[in-house]
């Protein structure tokens, strides 16, 4: 059995301070977003990744992965979006398994609305915070950690 490699302090310190900071970030963001629109963090990011594709609509399979979350995770969140009026579903006709969310236009109407609060809220809790070095250092750094564990 290999050796525990223990974390020294400036390790310990850079989880801490990203455990910490992450924690923090999030709920400030899913605090604003249900205060400005009613809307779950995951609920705003399922709305941003439909709107960002040109038909509007992506195989569920494929939105989980984007927005990193279980299968399971997005239906419900899918649904009660659903439920809202702001996505629909609809039937992949080469895949009888495979399932599309599909933006309405309530879901970009809303999106429109919720996007400009949003952006303000990520600029307190992260981007001001920081100067355009620390921006890229984080912007790398979190980069390879998240193609690391994509892998």
């Amino acid at each position: 059995m290999a050796e525990t490699r223990w974390l020294d302090e400036q390790e310990m310190a850079a989880w801490r301070g990203f455990v910490v900071a992450s924690s923090l970030v999030a709920r400030h963001l899913e605090q604003q977003l249900k205060d400005d629109c009613g809307l779950s963090h995951t609920q705003y990011e399922i709305l941003v990744h439909l709107s960002a594709v040109p038909e509007g609509e992506l195989r569920m399979a494929e939105l989980a992965d984007r927005v990193v979350t279980s299968k399971s995770g997005l239906s419900y969140q899918v649904a009660q979006l659903e439920k809202a009026g702001l996505v629909g579903r609809r039937s992949c006709p080469s895949d009888v398994r495979g399932v599309f969310a599909c933006l309405t236009e309530r879901g970009r109407e809303m999106l429109r609305g919720a996007a400009p609060g949003h952006v303000a809220a990520v600029r307190e809790a992260l981007i001001d915070v920081l100067d355009r070095e620390q921006l890229a250092v984080l912007a790398e750094a979190l980069g390879e950690v998240a193609r690391r564990l994509r892998d």
